[in-house]
């Protein structure tokens, strides 16, 4: 059994999307980010704060390499998760990657009350997830098998695209 793994940015749905998936297909759900903080004991902000977001990036990798070597588990990654080649290449050999695409308005919805993201803590939150998105968008689309999008739609409804798309989807 193949993993799936879900990216895109914060916002996206990554984490709701793969506990329904999960449940839908009777596997494990891991969240990357869950996986860090259970590790190191601190949440991310703290790990940012402390070590900087070259550190976390590091833990992230570490943790994305071991959970893209387990089978059929579900899989939600951070939003930066893509920044590195190494991790595209272990999240593309590591199962089917559907990429969960938003808007940057949807994002900002979705994200504005949230207090764990450290790369939001900003006067001007909307301009660095537009910043994000244009850096980032290209690298999720790289390594996506399937772009589904998720503005304004119930995330039932989003995983019963998933699932009939990953239906369709040739052998690689």
């Amino acid at each position: 059994m193949q993993n799936l793994i879900l990216i895109g940015p914060m916002g996206a749905g990554k984490s709701t999307i793969g506990r329904l998936l999960a449940k839908e297909l009777r596997l494990p759900f891991k969240d990357s980010d869950k996986e860090i903080e259970q590790r190191t004991g601190a949440n991310i902000p703290w790990i940012f704060d402390v070590e900087g977001e070259q550190g976390f990036r590091e833990r992230e990798h570490a943790v994305l390499v071991e959970l893209c070597e387990q089978d059929g588990v579900v899989l939600a990654t951070g939003g930066g998760a893509v920044l590195r080649q190494d991790n595209r290449d272990a999240l593309y050999a590591g199962g089917r990657v559907v990429y969960l695409h938003t808007s940057v308005e949807q994002q900002i919805d979705r994200t504005s009350r949230d207090r764990n993201r450290p790369l939001l803590r900003t006067g001007d939150p909307g301009r660095v997830l537009r910043e994000l998105m244009a850096i980032r968008d290209p690298l999720y689309r790289e390594i996506a098998d399937i772009i589904i999008e998720t503005d304004e739609r119930p995330p039932r409804m989003v995983v019963q695209e998933i699932l009939e798309r990953l239906q369709a989807l040739p052998p690689r």
